[in-house]
């Protein structure tokens, strides 16, 4: 649906993390209403009464991805089924049970449990500031003599992490890539594969008054794994929020509960 310049300004304004959620509702009045076209004055009232009404909007949990279930165009994931997965296991907690029972008070957005993934390390969902960040990663191999000096992958990759210089191969430093497969897709040799692959994850993080960037688990994850990271993190955050504080707060400026360590890290 079609948006005035004056409307699409307004909404602007809402929130980064109710902003989708406004902005349908918007569209979806607006049709009702049998309008061709979103004015300021279908912002104002529709914002007024989801604000007003903004408890009934809220199920516990927030998840999102880069470019929602469509996924990045730049993947580092060929199966995607983690978004999925996710939702049933965040729908099994209860997390909106859990909240009406430790929050005094009316619910609001800022109570629930937020979850990002990224499909690649750009990171579009903004997983560094999220209490579950889920970042794609994958990680390159070298068949040497399949090199023919191109420069393709030495070109492309953003880290300079690829150097083709004093040797006829290209060497990766593992300290600076990101795992985003960029070389590998502009490799025309085949010199450059796919390596190890899986998710990293970062704990804590948040906007607000206090903002924080979420810290890395020293590990690549499996999907299945991930899984198992989240579950740990659910089962301690409903151990110690007594009245809806944010996953990062329980966590603290210390290191990662061990809790949730043992539970994650391989053995």
């Amino acid at each position: 649906m079609k948006w005035t310049r004056d409307a699409e300004k307004e909404i602007s304004k809402v929130p980064f993390f109710v902003r989708k959620k406004v902005r349908k509702r918007v569209e979806t009045e607006a049709a009702e209403r049998g309008d061709a076209k979103v004015l300021l004055d279908h912002v104002h009232a529709s914002r007024k009464r989801f604000l007003s009404n903004m408890e009934s909007e809220i199920k516990g949990y927030q998840i999102e991805a880069c470019f929602n279930q469509g996924g990045c165009p730049n993947s580092c994931i060929e199966k995607n089924t983690l978004m999925t997965r996710l939702e049933a296991l965040l729908e099994a907690e209860d997390l909106l049970g859990f909240l009406r029972k430790n929050v005094p008070g009316k619910l609001r957005f800022h109570h629930e449990f937020r979850i990002s993934i990224s499909h690649c390390p750009n990171a579009c969902s903004q997983p560094q500031i999220k209490d579950i960040g889920i970042i794609a990663a994958m990680y390159p191999r070298t068949e040497e003599i399949l090199c023919s000096g191109c420069l393709s992958c030495v070109n492309v990759c953003k880290e300079k992490a690829v150097a083709l210089s004093n040797t006829p191969f290209p060497l990766i430093n593992t300290q600076t890539c990101l795992g985003c497969g960029a070389c590998v897709r502009a490799c025309p040799e085949g010199c450059i594969l796919a390596g190890e692959s899986g998710y990293r994850v970062l704990l804590g993080g948040r906007l607000g008054r206090h903002p924080r960037l979420a810290r890395e688990l020293p590990h690549l994850f499996t999907e299945d794994q991930v899984l198992e990271v989240v579950r740990a993190c659910l089962a301690y955050y409903k151990e110690y929020s007594g009245a809806g504080q944010r996953f990062s707060v329980l966590l603290g400026d210390d290191d990662i509960p061990r809790e949730i360590l043992q539970t994650v890290l391989p053995q």
